[in-house]
């Protein structure tokens, strides 16, 4: 199963982030980057057009998946492995504290 969430920056559709093949991969969807008033996500993350790729989660991304005791509440009610980083970002990250969300758009393979 593929996994992909859309990534939204102050409720404007920023582009996509995907787990597969054993990558993570976020990609600045292409109308987003041609607004004039378009921001990056993230400082890490510069508006670019080709896609920043890594063998483990993005840094970015895994610092909007909760801690501590909200982590427990969501592995327990979820049951999600909390080594899924993947599934907890797209599980728990539709309502996160900050500009950035993540809907969950994942699709099978």
């Amino acid at each position: 199963m593929k996994k992909i969430g859309r990534v939204f920056f102050r409720d404007t559709y920023a582009g996509k982030i995907e787990q597969a093949d054993g990558a993570y991969q976020f990609t600045y969807d292409p109308e987003y980057l041609d607004r004039v008033d378009s921001h990056p996500i993230s400082l890490t993350l510069p508006l670019r057009r080709d896609p920043y790729v890594e063998k483990t989660m993005i840094p970015f991304f895994d610092g909007l998946i909760p801690e501590g005791w909200l982590l427990n509440l969501a592995v327990k009610n979820w049951k999600i492995d909390r080594r899924d980083r993947m599934t907890l970002l797209l599980t728990l990250c539709e309502d996160c504290i900050g500009a950035v969300k993540i809907v969950n758009v994942s699709e099978e393979n």
